[in-house]
């Protein structure tokens, strides 16, 4: 397979800078073997020389549900859950971080933290839930 010799007025696959895409150019100025400066088939504007690029498909993001994560933290806490007495749940009591509760409908669960002044989170078997308290 030979290879001709590109030279100006040869045509070329070129991104356009108008079109915002691949397409047919006239080379209009050469450096050396390389063209330099192109015309447009389409928008017929003149742009220097830049080679057709593939597009890079964009990396598959594997989602994650809050669900399955908050499954697997409950799992990874249920161990250290044993040796500790839980409290009975009421808003009128206080808790902080890492306290043990149970709650007479969510069951056992874990204070994962303070979300502000009478407020914290909780992680359940069946998910984190948000419960008042002092």
């Amino acid at each position: 397979m030979s290879s001709k010799k590109m030279s100006v007025g040869d045509p070329i696959e070129s991104r356009c800078t108008k079109c915002r895409k691949i397409t047919n150019h006239i080379i209009v100025a050469m450096t050396d073997d390389s063209p330099a400066r192109v015309e447009c088939n389409t928008c017929k504007g003149q742009h220097n020389y830049r080679p057709p690029v593939a597009r890079k498909t964009p990396a598959t993001r594997r989602t994650v549900d809050p669900k399955v994560a908050q499954q697997k933290e409950w799992e990874s806490l249920r161990p250290s859950l044993e040796g500790k007495r839980p409290t009975a749940y009421s808003m009128t009591t206080a808790f902080k971080q890492g306290s043990v509760m149970e709650h007479p409908v969510f069951g056992l669960g874990v204070v994962l933290g303070s979300l502000g002044p009478g407020k914290v989170e909780v992680l359940f078997e069946d998910g984190k839930k948000k419960m008042r308290c002092l």
